[in-house]
C-alpha cells in the first residue's frame, strides 16, 4: 500500500492540508456513492481540524461519523473524544443524529461493546461473510509511545484480527478500539503528529524495518498520508 510523508510548520498547516484532503475524499466519496463516511480520532491536533470543519459547506445528511477507539467514559466526561468532537464539531453542524456513529461506553462489559459497535459497522456496510468494511476516511493521531487509536504497544489488541472492533487497554483502563485490519482496509488514512515528545517514536515508526509491538503505529500499512510538523521530524522551522 502507498505511504506518504508530508512534513509542515505547525499544527495550523497541518490541520490546513488535512482540511484540503477531506475536501477532495469527501467530493470523491459523494460523486461515487453519494455518502461519505469519515473515522474520528481524539486529540488536540484533530480538535483544530474539527472546528475547520464546522465552518464546511457539506451536505451533512450524507456525512457520517464514526470513531477509531473511545475511553470507556460517559460523553459528558472531559477525556471522551466524542464529546470533544461534538463540541469542536458535530455539535455546530446540521448532521443528523442518525449519522453519528458513536461507540458505545454504557455497557458493563467492554467486550460487549465492542462487539455491538462492530455489528452496528458491519450492519452499516451490509457486509458479507469475510469482508471487510471500507470507510471512506480515516483520521488517527500518535501517542508519544507509537500507538494509534487504542493499539499499545505490546497488548493483545494488536493481534487481533477476527473482528473489526476489540478492547484495548492503557493503564489498567479499558477502551474500545478498531481493529488493524479494519483501519488499514480504508480508502484512506491520514495520521497527524505533531510535537518533539514523538520524535523518536516516529523515526523508529517510519523505519523501513521495526518492531510493531512496539511501535504498533507501523501496524498501520493502508493507504496513509503522514502529516508531520518539523520537531516531530527533528527538523528546524522553515
Amino acid at each position: 500500500m502507498a505511504r506518504q510523508v508530508e512534513i509542515w510548520n505547525d499544527r495550523a498547516e497541518i490541520a490546513s492540508r488535512a482540511l484540503f484532503l477531506c475536501q477532495l475524499a469527501y467530493d470523491e466519496a459523494i460523486l461515487k456513492g453519494d455518502k461519505f463516511t469519515i473515522v474520528a480520532a481524539g486529540g488536540s491536533t484533530p480538535r483544530v481540524l474539527y472546528e475547520l470543519f464546522a465552518a464546511k459547506e457539506w451536505d451533512w445528511s450524507k456525512v457520517h461519523v464514526f470513531w477509531g477507539d473511545e475511553r470507556y467514559v460517559p460523553v459528558t466526561d472531559p477525556q471522551s473524544n466524542e464529546g470533544m468532537t461534538r463540541k469542536a464539531w458535530l455539535d455546530l453542524v446540521a448532521i443528523p443524529t442518525a449519522n453519528i456513529h458513536a461507540i458505545p461506553t454504557d455497557a458493563e462489559d467492554p467486550a460487549i461493546a465492542a462487539a455491538k459497535y462492530e455489528q452496528h459497522i458491519k450492519e452499516f456496510f451490509r457486509v458479507g461473510e469475510g469482508e471487510i468494511p471500507q470507510f471512506d476516511l480515516v483520521l488517527l493521531g500518535m501517542g508519544d509511545d507509537g500507538h494509534t487509536a487504542s493499539l499499545f504497544p505490546h497488548t493483545p489488541a494488536l493481534k487481533v484480527s477476527d473482528r473489526f472492533v476489540t478492547v484495548g487497554e492503557k493503564d489498567g483502563q479499558p477502551r474500545i478500539t478498531m481493529t488493524v485490519p479494519l483501519i488499514n482496509q480504508a480508502k484512506e488514512i491520514i495520521f497527524m503528529i505533531e510535537g518533539a515528545a514523538k520524535a523518536k517514536a516516529l523515526k523508529s515508526v517510519l523505519a523501513t524495518h521495526g518492531d510493531v509491538n512496539q511501535y504498533p503505529s507501523r501496524l498501520i500499512t493502508g493507504n496513509t498520508i503522514w502529516l508531520c510538523d518539523r520537531t516531530a521530524m527533528n527538523q528546524k522551522k522553515s
